[in-house]
C-alpha cells in the first residue's frame, strides 16, 4: 500500500488524547450532578464542599508542572498510566470516604492531581511534537474534547446517579477510564516522530524551531511568557466565575431558572462546534491575532451577560461567546510551542496553566464575596470583562520568534565578570 495514502499517524494520537480529555475534563468540570448527593450522604455543608472544590482547582493547577516534569524526564505513556492509577485509587477512596478530611484528601486533592495528568494541557506536548504545519488545528481538536466532556458527561452522570447512586457512578467511570486509557497509552502514544512528520517535511522545520541550549529559567525571563500567563489567568477567572455564578446571576436578573441554565449551557454547546471551525483557521492566520479575537469577544460577552435584559439578548450573547469559548488554551499552547519549542512545553505550559487555576479560584471566590458586599454581580463580571480585554490587547504584542542567542551570551558574560 502507498504510505502517502495512509492517514497521518499523529491524528490517531489526537483522537486518543481527545477521548481521554473528554473523560477527565468531564469528570473535573461536570461535578454539578454530584453536589447534592455528596452533601446528603457525607453530611457536608455547601461551604465545606465549596472549599473542597476550590482546593481541587489549586491542586489541579499544581499537577500541571508535575506532569510536565514527568514528560521531560520519562514519557507521555508513563504520565498517563500514573495519572490513571491515581484517579482509580482516589475514586475507590472517595467511595469509601467518611467525614470532611477523608473526602478532602480523596476527592479534592488526589483525584484532582490524577486528572491533571490526563488533561489537555498535559497531553498537548506530544501533539505539538507530531504537528508543526497543522499544530493549531490539532490543538483545537484536542480542546474539543474538553467541551464535549462537559456536554456529554454531565447528563450521563446525572442519569447514572439517579439509576445506581453516586458511588457506583464513580466506579463505572473508573472502569470506562481504564478500558480507554490503558490501550491508548500502551499502543497509540509514541514519542519518536518519524521523518516527514506533519505530512510535509517538517522534521527539519521542527529542529529549526527548537531554541538552542535554553532552559526554563531562560524562558521565564522573557516578557512573552508572562503575557501568556496573564491571558490564562484572565481565562481562568472568567470561565470559573461564569461556571460558579452565571446561572445565579441571571436568576437574580429575573430570568427563569431554565432560561438561565439554557443560556449558560448554550455557550458550551456552541463551543463544541466552534473549536472545529477555529481549528481550520488556526494555522492560516497569525496565532496572536486569533488569541486577540478570542479574548476580546469573550470580554464583550461577560459585559453582555451581566447587562442582558431579555431572553433574545441572553441567547445572542451566549451564542457569540460560545464561538470563542475554548480557543484561549489551544492558542496559548501553540504559541508557547512556537516560541520555546516542544522540549520545554510540558513544564512551561504547566506553570502557565497554574496561573489559570489561580485565576479560577479567585474568580469563583470574588463572584460570591463581591455580591455579598455590594448586592450585585456587575463588579465581578466587569472585572472578568476588563481582564479579558487587557489580555486581548496584550496578546497583540506577542512576538513571532524570540532570539535567545543574545540573552545567553549576556548571561555568560555576567558569569565571567562575577
Amino acid at each position: 500500500m502507498d504510505n502517502s495514502k495512509r492517514p497521518y499517524y499523529g491524528w490517531y494520537i489526537v483522537i486518543s488524547a481527545t477521548v481521554i480529555v473528554l473523560l477527565s475534563n468531564g469528570m473535573r468540570m461536570g461535578i454539578g450532578p454530584f453536589i447534592e448527593p455528596f452533601m446528603d450522604d457525607l453530611d457536608l455543608s455547601r461551604t465545606e464542599l465549596s472549599f473542597i472544590v476550590a482546593i481541587g482547582m489549586i491542586v489541579y493547577g499544581i499537577g500541571m508542572p508535575i506532569a510536565g516534569f514527568l514528560l521531560k524526564t520519562l514519557s507521555t505513556r508513563f504520565m498517563i498510566l500514573t495519572g490513571l492509577t491515581i484517579v482509580c485509587l482516589s475514586i475507590v477512596w472517595t467511595v469509601n470516604a467518611k467525614g470532611f478530611v477523608s473526602f478532602l484528601l480523596s476527592f479534592g486533592v488526589f483525584l484532582s492531581l490524577g486528572l491533571s495528568f490526563l488533561s489537555n494541557v498535559a497531553l498537548s506536548p506530544i501533539i505539538s511534537k507530531w504537528f508543526v504545519r497543522q499544530r493549531g488545528k490539532a490543538l483545537f481538536y484536542l480542546a474539543t474534547g474538553g467541551m464535549a466532556g462537559i456536554a456529554v458527561m454531565t447528563p450521563l452522570e446525572t442519569w447514572l446517579i439517579q439509576l445506581v447512586g453516586w458511588q457506583y457512578t464513580l466506579l463505572i467511570f473508573a472502569v470506562i477510564f481504564i478500558c480507554i486509557t490503558v490501550p491508548s497509552a500502551i499502543f497509540i502514544m509514541r514519542e519518536d516522530v518519524p521523518e516527514g512528520a506533519d505530512i510535509i517535511g517538517t522534521v527539519g522545520h521542527l529542529e529549526k524551531q527548537e531554541p538552542p541550549d535554553i532552559n526554563v529559567r531562560d524562558a521565564i525571563k522573557t516578557n512573552a511568557y508572562w503575557k501568556i500567563v496573564l491571558g490564562l489567568f484572565a481565562c481562568g477567572f472568567g470561565m470559573n466565575l461564569l461556571g460558579s455564578h452565571g446561572v445565579p446571576m441571571l436568576m437574580d436578573h429575573h430570568f427563569k431558572p431554565m432560561v438561565a441554565s439554557l443560556g449558560v449551557g448554550m455557550i458550551g454547546i456552541v463551543a463544541m462546534f466552534s473549536t472545529v471551525a477555529l481549528g481550520h483557521i488556526a494555522d492560516r492566520f497569525p496565532r496572536k491575532n486569533i488569541l486577540f479575537l478570542v479574548y476580546f469577544v469573550r470580554g464583550l460577552g461577560f459585559l453582555g451577560l451581566v447587562l442582558a435584559a431579555t431572553n433574545w439578548q441572553l441567547f445572542i450573547v451566549a451564542f457569540s461567546g460560545g464561538l470563542v469559548w475554548s480557543g484561549s488554551v489551544a492558542m496559548s499552547t501553540a504559541i508557547l510551542s512556537d516560541l520555546y519549542g516542544t522540549r520545554l512545553l510540558g513544564i512551561l505550559n504547566g506553570w502557565a496553566y497554574f496561573g489559570h487555576q489561580i485565576g479560577a479560584a479567585l474568580g469563583s471566590f470574588l463572584g460570591g464575596s463581591l455580591y455579598d458586599a455590594f448586592g450585585t454581580h456587575f463588579y465581578s463580571f466587569s472585572a472578568a470583562a476588563a481582564l479579558a480585554i487587557i489580555a486581548s490587547l496584550t496578546s497583540l504584542t506577542l512576538p513571532k520568534h524570540i532570539s535567545f542567542h543574545k540573552q545567553i551570551k549576556l548571561d555568560e558574560q555576567r558569569t565571567l565578570v562575577n
